[in-house]
C-alpha cells in the first residue's frame, strides 16, 4: 500500500488530458475530490472530463462545477481519441476497480491510471496509487497534493474540497479527524469557504417526500443485541410510495448510529430486484471495514458496506448479524 504521493507528481505534471472518476453513487468526498480536483488541474492548463456513471445527485448539485460532469461513453470515447498518448485517467475515492462501475473496464484501458483513496482495503490497483487510510477523506488529500504542485486552491475548488471533507468525518466527528483535517478546513475557510452554507446544502435540503421516506425508514428500526446493533432498511416499495430515489436515503444511517448505546448502525437497501446496498457506521472498537470485506466489501474502520446480488434484504441480514455479533464480542 502506499502512503506517498511522489510517483504520482510526474503523469499529472506532465500530461495534458485528463479523466478523473469515481465510485459508484458517489457521496460527498468522492464528489467534492472529483470537481476539487478538476478545477485544479484546469487552472493548470489541461483538459479535464469529469465521468460521471449517473448524473450528480440534487443533494449535491450545489458543488461548484457538479454541472461540468459527463455521463456518455461515447463523449468519453471521444475524449480519449483526441487525447492520443497525452492522457491520464485518475480515480478517486474508489477502493477497488469493481467500484469504477459498469464501465469501470474502458475506463482501465487508460494508461497511466492513477488512484488516490484513504479506503483501509483498497489493495493499490492502477499504475500508480496513494492510498492514505489515516486521512480522514479523499478531499483532504486532494488538499495537500495541490500544495505539493504548486498550484493554488480556487473558490470554486475550495467549496468542493470542504464539502469533501464535512461529508465524509460527519460534520469532524469521525475518529478519522484529525488536527491536520481542522487545518486544512481552516485553510479552505480562509480561501471564501462559508461552512454554513455547504452545512445548508447539504443537513437542511429535504423535501417533503424525503422527509416521509425517513419516516417508513424509522418505522423498521430493530435495536438488538443489548442494544448495542441497530438496523433499518428501505424497500422499492417504500421509494414508489413517497416518490423518492435511493439518493434521498444519503444520511439516514446516521440516526440509528446516533442512539446512546449503540455502537455498529446498519441500514440494509432493496436497490434493484434481487440486490442489496448494506451500509455499516460504528462506534467504539468494532471494525466495520474487516466485516464489510467478509462479503467482498470494504471502506474504514467505522464507516463500510458491500453489495449482493441474487438476494433478498432478509437473507443478508441472516449471514450479516452474527458475523456482526461476533465482531463485537471479540
Amino acid at each position: 500500500m502506499t502512503t506517498q504521493f511522489e510517483p504520482l507528481l510526474e503523469p499529472i505534471r506532465t500530461k495534458g488530458n485528463v479523466v478523473l472518476a469515481t465510485h459508484l453513487n458517489p457521496d460527498g468526498d468522492a464528489l467534492g475530490s472529483l470537481l476539487g480536483l478538476a478545477d485544479i488541474l484546469e487552472l493548470m492548463g489541461k483538459r479535464v472530463f469529469r465521468y460521471l456513471e449517473k448524473p450528480v445527485s440534487q443533494l449535491y448539485s450545489f458543488i461548484p462545477g457538479s454541472d461540468l460532469a459527463e455521463t456518455g461513453l461515447d463523449d468519453l470515447a471521444e475524449f480519449v481519441r483526441q487525447s492520443g498518448d497525452d492522457i491520464m485517467c485518475i480515480a478517486l475515492d474508489c477502493g477497488d476497480r469493481k467500484r469504477l462501475g459498469k464501465y469501470g473496464p474502458e475506463l482501465l484501458k487508460i494508461r497511466p491510471f492513477l488512484v488516490i483513496d484513504h479506503h483501509k482495503g483498497n489493495d493499490g490497483f492502477g499504475d500508480f496509487a496513494w492510498i492514505d487510510p489515516k486521512r480522514s477523506s479523499t478531499g483532504e488529500m486532494i488538499f495537500d497534493l495541490a500544495a505539493e504542485l504548486g498550484q493554488a486552491v480556487s473558490d470554486k475548488a475550495a467549496y468542493a474540497l470542504f464539502t469533501a471533507i464535512v461529508t465524509d468525518t460527519g460534520s469532524f466527528r469521525y475518529e478519522s479527524t484529525t488536527a491536520h483535517t481542522f487545518d486544512v478546513a481552516r485553510q479552505l475557510v480562509n480561501l471564501g469557504v462559508q461552512p454554513d452554507l455547504v452545512s445548508r446544502n447539504i443537513y437542511d435540503n429535504f423535501t417533503a417526500e424525503r422527509l416521509q421516506l425517513m419516516q417508513r425508514v424509522l418505522a423498521t428500526l430493530e435495536i438488538l443485541h443489548d442494544g448495542r446493533i441497530a438496523v433499518i432498511l428501505v424497500t422499492r416499495e417504500m421509494l414508489d410510495q413517497t416518490g423518492c430515489t435511493m439518493e434521498d436515503t444519503e444520511n439516514f444511517i446516521n440516526l440509528p448510529r446516533a442512539i446512546t448505546t449503540v455502537q455498529v448502525a446498519v441500514f440494509l437497501k432493496e436497490t434493484a430486484e434481487d440486490m442489496v446496498s448494506v451500509s455499516m457506521r460504528a462506534k467504539d472498537t468494532c471494525d466495520v471495514a474487516d466485516i464489510a470485506s467478509r462479503f467482498g466489501g470494504g471502506g474504514h474502520r467505522n464507516a463500510a458496506g458491500f453489495r449482493a446480488a441474487d438476494t433478498t434484504v432478509d437473507s443478508v441480514w441472516q449471514r450479516l448479524f452474527p458475523v456482526l455479533q461476533q465482531g463485537m464480542d471479540h
